[in-house]
């Protein structure tokens, strides 16, 4: 019974590897990245530049400008509670004083001087409360500026966020432009407005109703 051999051969295949340099060009260096990047594109248009450094500028005003009708709509409301607290601290306080001289002074024709009381009553309410309707009317101008100037901002904002993304294709030629709401119906236009006013001048429909109480109590006070 013989053996047999059998030699086995192990061949070995050199797999050729990348080189350094191969390695190296396949790997995007930062600074070719950073050359199609869209603000180095903006630096290298002077057009784009102006324009980037121009909504920069405008969106700075706008922010101020918005800022300062904040504070004077603060301002504002400060003043009308003010006034408002006024009016009804003199009208507690007058009829506090006009219930005690009518119980002090006992005199059978007080009542035929009713009207004296009441129409300083009601002249002096006129006065405050039309302080108090000038204020609200300031505020709700001065609340539809900010309305504008918050759309300019949100307008100018996303241009400058296009102008950011698109580089130098971005094109020179387009505004920002606010959106207006159109409104839906006839009926909304029709119904809505006398709400809208009446919810906007509450302070002062109050303050007359107020008035007119205190004239008409007046009146009940003197001739009690």
């Amino acid at each position: 019974m013989s053996n047999t051999s059998k030699d086995t051969h192990i061949v070995v295949v050199d797999v050729p590897t990348a080189s350094e340099e191969d390695q190296s060009a396949l790997i995007p260096s930062p600074g070719t990245t950073m050359h199609h990047h869209p603000l180095t594109e903006i630096s290298g248009s002077p057009g784009h530049l102006l324009l980037l450094k121009l909504w920069q500028r405008e969106e700075d005003l706008i922010s101020r400008r918005a800022t300062a009708i904040e504070s004077r709509l603060d301002d504002s409301k400060r003043h009308a509670f003010l006034l408002s607290c006024l009016f009804l601290t003199f009208h507690a306080i007058s009829l506090t004083i006009l219930f005690s001289s009518t119980h002090k002074f006992h005199e059978n024709n007080i009542c035929k001087n009713w009207m004296v009381p009441s129409l300083l009553s009601l002249i002096t309410s006129l006065v405050i409360v039309s302080s108090v309707q000038a204020i609200v009317c300031a505020y709700w101008r001065g609340w539809k500026e900010l309305q504008r100037e918050r759309g300019d901002a949100r307008a100018l904002a996303r241009c400058l966020q296009e102008l950011r993304m698109k580089g130098a294709s971005f094109d020179l030629s387009r505004e920002p432009q606010t959106v207006r709401r159109a409104k839906s119906s006839s009926v909304e236009v029709q119904w809505h407005g006398p709400l809208r006013w009446f919810s906007r001048n509450l302070v002062t429909v109050f303050l007359l109703c107020v008035s007119g109480l205190i004239a008409a109590a007046s009146k009940f006070i003197v001739c009690s």
